[in-house]
C-alpha cells in the first residue's frame, strides 16, 4: 500500500514540530537555526525571528527553490540558501535542518572526526563531510551551493566554527540524524575523556547499521518526541494529540 503523500498542512505541523523537538533536545539558540521540508519545487520553512520552541504550523512559510516567501505571515531566514541549494543538489532530500548544538558544533571546531564509539555513531557511515571555507552566516547561493558539494552524498556536514547542517528524506529522518548526532558526539567526549576510544570493529558496522536503523521504527520515534514535547510543556499552539491505529 501506498503511503499517502503529506499535505502542505501536514508539512507545516512537521516542520513546526520538528522545532519544538530539536529545541526540548539542546538545539535552542535565541532565534537562529531553522528547520525545512520539501514538497516538489516549494520549501515549507520556520520563519525568522522565533525561537525553535515558539515555531507553530502558522509560524511557516511557504517559499520556492529560490527562497522566496509564496505563502505565510513573517521575514524569510537570512540562511534560507543553506536549504534551498541543498535541495537543488539533492533531489532525495526531504527535509534540511540547520542548528548549532554545542558538543557537534564543538567537534567542528575542534578539527576531530567522528569515531564508531556508539551505536549512534553508525547512522553516519561515511563520516561527517566538513565546510570550512567561512565561518560567517550563509546569505549567498553560491556559498549554499558550495556546502551542498561538501556535503555530497552525506547526511550530515559541519560547518566549521558555526554549527551543523543535516538532511534527511523527510522530517522525521532528519530529526532523527540530528539528536543521533549530537548523542554520538557527547559520547565520543566523554570516552575520550574517560580513557582510550575503542571503536567498534569495522566488521561490525554494516550489520549493526542494517538492523538498527529501519524505516518502520520512524513512526514510534516520531509519537515518542511529540510525547516527549507536551510533556514538557512544549507543545502552546501545536495541533491537538490524535490516536493513531496500531499497525
Amino acid at each position: 500500500m501506498t503511503a499517502r503523500r503529506p499535505s502542505d498542512g501536514d508539512l507545516r505541523a512537521q516542520v513546526a514540530w520538528a522545532c519544538r523537538i530539536l529545541a526540548a533536545y539542546g538545539h535552542g539558540d535565541l532565534t537562529l537555526g531553522h528547520v525545512s521540508a520539501r514538497a516538489g519545487d516549494r520549501v515549507f520553512m520556520k520563519r525568522k525571528g522565533l525561537a525553535l520552541e515558539e515555531v507553530a504550523p502558522r509560524d511557516v512559510l511557504t517559499l520556492d527553490l529560490d527562497g522566496r516567501r509564496l505563502r505565510g505571515d513573517g521575514a524569510v531566514h537570512l540562511e534560507v540558501p543553506l536549504h534551498t541549494e541543498v535541495y537543488k543538489a539533492r533531489p532525495d532530500v526531504g527535509a534540511v535542518i540547520h542548528t548549532h548544538p554545542i558538543y557537534t558544533t564543538a567537534l567542528g571546531a575542534a578539527g576531530a572526526r567522528l569515531l564508531p564509539l556508539s551505536h549512534d555513531a553508525l547512522l553516519f557511515p561515511d563520516g561527517l563531510a566538513v565546510f570550512e571555507d567561512t565561518a560567517d552566516l550563509i546569505m549567498s547561493a553560491q556559498v549554499g551551493a558550495d556546502i551542498a558539494r561538501a556535503l555530497g552524498a552525506r547526511r550530515a556536514v559541519l560547518l566549521r566554527n558555526h554549527g551543523v547542517l543535516v538532511v534527511g528524506k523527510d522530517v522525521r529522518w532528519a530529526v532523527f540524524a540530528a539528536l543521533t548526532l549530537e548523542r554520538a558526539v557527547m559520547v565520543q567526549a566523554v570516552a575520550s575523556r574517560l580513557g582510550e576510544p575503542r571503536p567498534i570493529p569495522q566488521a561490525l558496522l554494516g550489520p549493526l547499521h542494517a538492523s538498527k536503523y529501519r524505516d518502520e521504527f520512524m513512526d514510534e520515534y516520531w509519537a515518542y518526541w511529540l510525547r516527549t514535547v507536551r510533556r514538557m510543556g512544549l507543545d502552546e499552539g501545536m495541533p491537538r494529540a490524535h490516536r493513531r491505529r496500531a499497525r
